[in-house]
Order: C-alpha cells, then structure tokens, then sequence
C-alpha cells in the first residue's frame, strides 16, 4: 500500500502520513511474513448444515438419535493450490461424519461440468471431521444408511452443494500467495480409548513413542500476497465424539467449534497480535450455545429437553458481531476493500480410530468406578461405560474446552509457522478392490508369502460399541470367540463361508457384510487411496479410521519410499500427514496385533487381518511412481520395485 502512495507522499500533511504509516505496520501484523510466491492460492467455505429435525444422525448408529435443533451450523471448507503453470490440487474439510463415494462422484460430475478436466478424482479429496452430530442418510452402502431408513436426499443435496460452492469460491479467489507449515504437541485433547488393544503392539515398537496416542498438529497457514493471512487448515487426531449419543442437536463437535473460534477470531482481531492476552480478556466468551447435561438413557426425554433449549439459541452464520473491536480492528474494518477475502479455518481429521477427546476417563455411570481395562464394561455390561470429557458431565462444555485446546494450540502454530513450502504440486490416485487384494507378507526367518484381504465384515465386539457410545445387548469389547445364540441371528441374515471365516480370523463373524448384497451392498468393496503434494508436504488420503500405531506405520513406510527413491526431492524434513475418513467410508484399519484382540476397532477393520498391509503396501507403489517411477513391476515375492 506505501507503494503506490509514495508518489503523491509529499504533498500530504504530516498527520496523514503518520496515519499512513500506523496503517501500515498494522497490515504488515495481518500479513505476518510474507515472502516471494510459490503458488496461486484460494480457500472456500459454505453451509452444509442440512434438515434439523427428524433425521437420524450419522456415527452412534443410534435408531433414538434423531435430529431436533441446532447447536450451531455445519461448513464444507475447501483450499485449492496451484502451480501458476502447472498442477493444482483442492483438498474439502466437512463438518460432517466423514465422506462417501457418492458424494464425492456427483461432486466431480458437477464441477467436470463447470470446469471440463480441471478437477477430477486424481486431484480432488474430500474429507470428513468425524462429528457424530450431523444428519445421516447421504451414504450409498446398506450398514451406513439403515439407522437412517435409507437415503436421505435433503442430507445429501446440501452436503454436494455446499462442497461444490466451497470448491468455486476457492477457485475464484485463486491469487499468487505462499503456505507456511508448522507443527507441534497437543497434550490433552486425545486419549486413547482401547488401551488393550495399543498394549498388544511390538514392546520395541511402542517404546518409539512416548504416548499411546498421536499429539502432533500439523498446520498450514496460506498467506495471500495482498491480503496477508487468509486461512489455516490442520489435522490432528481426536474423535469427534465430546457430544454424546444422547444429544440430537447438530453440531460440529470439537473440531466445528475450533474452526468457528479461529475464524472469529480473526474476524474480530484480524491478526495473531497479544493473542494470549487479548483472548482471555476479551474474546473468551460463550462462542458456543452450551446447556449442563447428563447422560441418560431416556431419549425421548432428552430430546424434550434439547428441543426447548435450541429454541432459545439465537440464529447465527457463526460469523458473530460484536461491539467490542480495538481501535487497531475498526481501522482496519474502515480501510477493508469489498473483495478482502474472509478468513477460513479448518480442523481436519487424522488417524483418530483409537482417540477419544473424553480425556477424563471411562467410568461406570452406575458406582462411578473405572471400567474393566480389558472390555470397557461395568459387571459384564458395555452399556454402563462411559468416557468422560473435560466438561463432564456438561458435553457441550466439553464440546467447548477441547475445541479450544486444539484452536489454541492452531493459533500458536500459524503464529510461529517460518518454513514455507516450496516445490511442485502433485497428486495420484487408485482405486483398489480390498475384498480380494494380494499382501506380500514377510515371514518368519526371512523371505515374504503371499496372502489376501477378505470380503468385509464386522466381528462380535462391533456391536459392543465404544466408550464414547456404547453398544447394547450382551455384547463386549475384546470378544475373539463370539457366542452360539448371536450366531443363530446371523445365520438368519447370512451364514458366512468357511473360507470367508478362515480369511477373516481370529474376528468372529457377526455380519459378513462383504457377502450380503440385498437390496444392494452392504459394504464397499472398491476403495480409492490418494496422495496429495504441496512441496515437502504430502497428504495420505485415506477412507477409513487408522488407528494410532496403524497410522505410525503407514507415515513411516511411505516417508521411507520418498526419502530413499525420491531422487532428491525429499529429505527428512518431509512433512507426512494422514487425512483420514476421505473419499469414501469403509470403517476402521488397525494393527494386526490390535486386530488379534478384537476390540472395536479389530472388530470393524472390514477386510481382515492384513488390511493395514494391504493399505501399506498400496501406498507404498503409489509414493513410487509420485518419484518418477513411471512403471512398477513385481518381483518373484511380489516385491514392487521401478522400472523407467
């Protein structure tokens, strides 16, 4: 801005140049370090909130847990970066469940009729922040949508529109910007909520870790060259589970509160400047509607209390207005040009399969004492145990504090994030058929055998649920064996093969939902995996939930392939980030060592043993050929090497 006032500077009087200087130095606070650009940048955002009431919601798999009000509303947010002749990539964050397949196609459909082969499955990801506090019904497989009675077409239109309009408004605010990235610890915003099951892991293994849980934030801050900040998007691992399955209001639980507090923030301070002190001052307030609430097992009468409670909510866009900007804020808001793009902030998923935001614990609702460490259960009963967050027995204030531990710990990030990315823009993707996949194993005493994934299916212990929504009936985390009467019902659904039994032990069959194609899919079959890049920093999109040491291998595996066949293109400071529950839905990936315990997570790892194998194998060939590899064969162990 001095820039093109310097040549009239001389003829202004010496109070207005003062000013022009104070201007200045404030917008040099909200451009923060800015430097040659790298890229086109451009960031979206619109509602994808969806039908309020009577619609089943997506997560607990709770037939009571139907919608009946707003806590406060759902976004898609969307980036897109380009090479300013080359490649570019869109990445969406829903407030949403996660993503699925049909979704993600007519998305494509539509934005191949506006923009022909711009964006396309290759380049485009989709990805959900795991609530479990929106409106079902806008999947495609049978186990997704019978909690909702089926499709539900107001839930999917609004979800495909709103990540269509996201992704034009990024478009449309493509402009020459830079991205800086930066990462560090969360302490207390996760637990890890099948502790068993971590424990059955390689010792060696786990003594790389100091927490049975990831704490790192990985966050990028986008810097438009005229504007200065325009948005920051992270992954970090936490479930989005603070809102219990009790609650039918529509929420975006920790991770829609957290990006609701950094984009006020920024639209009410416009920069990082005293964040610490001016937050505690002045901006700590109730951002979020909150109500002290416990969890019951009456629905009907919870859902009373929560409809009269959302009648008092005032309607919001989650943009508030306030009365109480500094001085800094109001010139700053008097010199804002109509076309300054808003600040857009989003809270992404990562490998949260075995994280709980209920940081407190699990404790029996009836004595108060700690569940059994083995089965999550309170005298034999799953039913009776309960996590505990950091608000309990308040959810909502839950809600509120780990939301804001994680927009806290963005802010302090996107203040100290210096290293930018540098590099080419690049992506691949496959679509792969997990009910039948040839793994490379390696044996015991050397060499590798040849093994397979398994049609999907879901074990005895899903049904058992977890300790942020328990299950019901007699069933119980950690059952390997399964019990004569429940095998009676599945029969009556369908009997399993012998073979799909021997593919899928030691998970004992509750529903082989790779078999059952009545009316139609049960489980998806076909899966896409994705690798996104932005310089050193590469984005694993994956369509399930990898739990904490599944995700460790899977970054480290890959990191290994780009570090020593990159050709130089990547050194250690590779940055690898897991965007989990992208693209489509297929449940739960763990270790195979967490898989023989058969916990929830084992229980709902839909193709076998060797999922997590298979994953790590598949990602493996498409890091190969993201380094020039431009043809792989396999070798007599099904080694897949580079042949150019």
């Amino acid at each position: 801005m001095l820039g093109f006032l310097c040549g009239g500077l001389t003829h202004w009087p010496s109070a207005t140049i003062s000013f022009l200087i104070f201007l200045s130095f404030l917008q040099h606070d909200i451009g923060g370090a800015l430097s040659a650009s790298n890229y086109l940048i451009g960031l979206g955002s619109y509602d994808i909130t969806g039908p309020a009431a009577d619609v089943n919601m997506m997560g607990y798999a709770d037939l009571d847990q139907i919608a009946s009000g707003l806590h406060f509303r759902l976004r898609a947010r969307t980036f897109i970066v380009a090479e300013p002749k080359g490649n570019r990539l869109a990445f969406v964050n829903l407030d949403a469940c996660m993503a699925s397949q049909i979704i993600t196609i007519k998305v494509l459909e539509r934005l191949k009729i506006r923009y022909g082969d711009l964006y396309t499955e290759q380049n485009v990801a989709i990805s959900g922040i795991h609530t479990h506090a929106g409106p079902g019904g806008y999947l495609q497989y049978v186990v997704y949508i019978v909690t909702s009675l089926g499709f539900v077409r107001q839930s999917f239109d609004v979800i495909v529109d709103g990540i269509e309009k996201s992704i034009v408004q990024a478009h449309e605010s493509l402009q020459p910007g830079s991205i800086f990235v930066n990462k560090g610890e969360l302490l207390d915003a996760g637990v890890n909520r099948s502790p068993s099951a971590y424990l059955n892991n390689p010792a060696a293994e786990r003594a790389q870790y100091k927490y049975d849980v990831d704490k790192e934030m990985t966050l990028l801050k986008f810097v438009n060259d005229k504007w200065g900040p325009v948005g920051s998007f992270n992954w970090f691992a936490t479930h989005g589970t603070s809102m219990s399955r009790t609650n039918s209001l529509i929420s975006g639980d920790n991770k829609g509160a957290a990006a609701r507090f950094m984009e006020d923030w920024f639209e009410e301070k416009g920069s990082q400047e005293d964040f610490d002190a001016l937050y505690f001052k002045k901006f700590r307030t109730k951002r979020i509607p909150r109500r002290v609430s416990t969890i019951v097992p009456n629905h009907n009468k919870n859902r009373n209390e929560l409809m009269s409670l959302a009648t008092s909510f005032p309607f919001s866009q989650g943009r508030p207005a306030t009365r109480f900007l500094s001085l800094a804020s109001r010139v700053r808001n008097a010199f804002r040009q109509a076309d300054r793009p808003q600040f857009i902030s989003a809270f992404c998923q990562s490998n949260c399969g075995d994280v709980s935001p209920n940081v407190i614990g699990a404790y029996c609702i009836d004595t108060g004492l700690s569940c059994d460490f083995d089965h999550s259960t309170c005298n034999g009963k799953n039913e009776l145990c309960y996590g505990r967050g950091p608000g309990y027995p308040d959810e909502f204030e839950s809600t509120r504090i780990i939301g804001e531990r994680q927009f806290k710990k963005a802010m302090g990030l996107f203040d100290k994030a210096t290293e930018p990315l540098t590099g080419k823009v690049d992506y691949r993707h496959a679509y792969l058929n997990f009910s039948n996949l040839g793994v490379s194993l390696p044996k015991v005493g050397g060499g590798h055998e040849v093994s397979k994934t398994c049609p999907a299916a879901l074990g005895f212990s899903f049904a058992a649920g977890t300790t942020d929504g328990p299950g019901a009936f007699d069933f119980k985390q950690g059952d390997d064996k399964g019990n004569a009467f429940w095998r009676l019902v599945r029969d009556l659904i369908k009997t399993p093969s012998q073979e799909q039994i021997k593919c899928q032990y030691p998970k004992p069959i509750l529903l082989d939902t790779g078999e059952m194609k009545e009316p139609y899919d049960w489980a998806p079959s076909i899966l896409p995996i994705q690798i996104l890049r932005i310089g050193q920093l590469v984005i694993l999109s994956v369509p399930g939930e990898f739990t904490t040491m599944a995700g460790r291998r899977l970054r480290d595996a890959v990191k290994k392939v780009l570090t020593s066949r990159g050709n130089g293109e990547f050194n250690s400071n590779v940055h690898i980030v897991i965007a989990g529950l992208t693209n489509t839905y297929s449940q739960y990936v763990t270790t195979f060592e967490e898989y023989k315990v058969q916990r929830y997570e084992g229980a709902s790892t839909l193709y076998g043993p060797h999922t997590l194998d298979a994953y790590i194998q598949e990602f493996k060939k498409l890091a190969l050929t993201s380094t020039g590899c431009n043809r792989l064969y396999s070798s007599r162990h099904k080694l897949w090497r580079c042949r150019n």
